[in-house]
C-alpha cells in the first residue's frame, strides 16, 4: 500500500495514526482528508514532510471529492466521525450526517474502485456491561467483556450512529464483496485529544487553574488504550486482517473515572479529593470492556503502553509542555460546559 487516504487525519486519534504511518512506514504516502471542524486542526499534522503527507480540506459526504481521491489510493482508513457523546445529545444532525452518510459515500468510492477499506469504530456500539467493584489492574480477572460476537445496543444519538456505519460496511462486503474490515477500539488517550474529552480536560483544568469536574459518582468504567497502541494495531489489521472480519482493540485498561481522575491529581501534585461533582450526563454507561484476544492471536498484536499511570504521565507532561495548542479554547469548551452544569 503506496497510497493511503485517511479521513479524520487531523483529529486525535487519525492525526497519531498519520504521525505513526510516517515514522514507521517511509514507503507510503499520506493524503489526509479533513473537514477542519473544531475537532480537527491542522497544527496536529505539523512537522510532517510535504511530500508524504498532504492535507485535502473537505467533506466524507462530498461524492465528487471522495470520488477523485479514492480514484488513485490503495487503501482508505475510515477515522472521520462526530464523536462527542455530549454533543450527540444536544445535537444529533451532525453524527447521523458525517458518521451515516459520509461513511456510505466512501463505501460507493471504494466499491467503484475495488479499493481495500478499513472502518474506525468504537466499543460504545454494543451499549454497556454491569458495572464491577473489582476492577483488574494489568487485565487479570474476570468479568464480561465485549467480543467481535456481541450483540449491538448503542445507547446514545453518537454510538447509534456509528452503529449504522458499522452495519453499512458488513453489508457492502457481503452484497459487493468490498474488501473491507472494521476495528472497534475502546476509549483512547495521548497527544492531540480534544480538551472537551475527560483526561485532557482534567489536565487542562489543573493547568489552569480551575477545580476538575467529575461526572457523577465517577464509578463509570471506562477500558483505556494509549492511541500509539491503537495506530498499531488498526495498521495491523489494514495489512494482515482478513477481510470482513471485526478486530476489537484494547489494552485491559479497565478504570473508573473518579479513579482516573484521582490518579491525575496525584501526578500533578494536588491532593486527590481536589476535584467537584457535577450532574451526571443522561444515559451514562456504567462499563465499557475489550477482549482483543482476536486481534492478538490471530494477528500478533500486544499493546506496548501497558501500564496507565506512566502512558498517564506522558499524557500529562504533553499537554504540559504544549499549552499553545489548547489553550486559546479552553474558555470557551468551559463555557460550554457550564451552561449544562457539567
Amino acid at each position: 500500500m503506496k497510497n493511503i487516504i485517511v479521513t479524520g487525519g487531523a483529529g486525535f486519534i487519525g492525526s497519531n495514526f498519520v504521525h505513526y504511518v510516517v515514522n514507521n512506514h517511509p514507503e507510503v504516502h499520506v493524503v489526509v482528508l479533513d473537514k477542519l471542524t473544531y475537532a480537527g486542526n491542522r497544527a496536529n499534522l505539523a512537522g510532517l514532510p510535504a511530500d508524504r503527507v498532504e492535507l485535502v480540506v473537505g467533506d466524507i459526504c462530498d461524492a465528487e471529492l471522495v470520488d477523485r481521491l479514492v480514484s488513485k489510493a490503495d487503501a482508505v482508513v475510515h477515522y472521520a466521525a462526530e464523536s462527542h457523546n455530549d454533543n450527540s445529545l444536544i445535537d444529533p444532525t451532525p453524527f447521523i450526517q458525517t458518521n451515516i452518510v459520509g461513511t456510505y459515500t466512501l463505501l460507493q468510492a471504494c466499491r467503484k474502485y475495488d479499493v481495500r477499506f478499513h472502518h474506525i469504530s468504537t466499543d460504545e456500539v454494543y451499549g454497556d456491561l454491569p458495572l464491577r467493584e473489582d476492577l483488574p489492574g494489568h487485565g487479570e480477572g474476570v468479568g464480561e467483556k465485549f467480543t467481535p460476537e456481541s450483540r449491538y445496543n448503542p445507547s446514545s444519538p453518537y454510538s447509534s450512529s456509528k452503529a449504522s456505519s458499522d452495519l453499512l460496511v458488513h453489508a457492502w462486503v457481503r452484497s459487493f464483496d468490498l474488501k473491507a474490515t472494521i476495528s472497534n477500539c475502546s476509549n483512547n488517550y495521548g497527544p492531540y485529544q480534544h480538551i472537551e474529552k475527560f483526561i485532557p480536560r482534567q489536565i487542562t483544568n489543573i493547568l489552569s487553574g480551575i477545580r476538575p469536574k467529575l461526572y457523577g459518582s465517577g464509578k463509570n468504567v471506562r477500558d483505556w488504550i494509549h492511541t500509539n497502541d491503537h495506530s498499531r494495531a488498526v495498521w495491523t489489521i489494514l495489512t494482515k486482517g482478513k477481510i470482513g472480519e471485526v478486530y476489537l482493540i484494547g489494552a485491559d485498561g479497565e478504570k473508573d473515572n473518579k479513579a482516573v481522575l484521582e490518579m491525575i491529581l496525584e501526578l500533578m501534585g494536588q491532593p486527590k479529593d481536589a476535584y467537584d461533582q457535577v450532574n451526571d450526563r443522561p444515559g451514562h454507561d456504567l462499563r465499557y470492556a475489550i477482549d482483543s484476544t482476536k486481534l492478538r492471536e490471530e494477528l500478533g498484536w500486544r499493546p506496548e503502553y501497558t501500564d496507565f499511570q506512566t502512558g498517564l504521565k506522558h499524557t500529562i507532561d504533553w499537554y504540559t509542555e504544549h499549552e499553545d495548542w489548547w489553550k486559546s479554547e479552553k474558555a470557551a469548551v468551559e463555557a460550554k460546559y457550564a451552561k449544562n452544569g457539567q
